[in-house]
């Protein structure tokens, strides 16, 4: 999946549910933080869908489970 689209879907559940949304750029890696988590995912333009699934989990405390279905 490409980078783009995994910080935009993010980006728009986060803002569907109120919590706020923010992201910034570290050395190799851009952090998301929503609500009181931040987590941070590689730079790289494709994303496997597996690294994706794992991303996406560690925000389901804020989103909810399995928010990305």
């Amino acid at each position: 999946m490409k980078r783009k689209e995994v910080l935009k879907r993010l980006r728009t559940a986060a803002k569907s549910q109120g919590l706020d949304y923010y992201e910034f750029e570290l050395k190799k890696h851009t952090a998301v933080r929503i609500g009181t988590t931040t987590r941070a995912i590689g730079r790289h333009s494709e994303i496997p869908e597996l690294t994706v699934i794992k991303f996406y989990q560690q925000f389901s405390d804020e989103l909810g489970k399995g928010w990305w279905h």
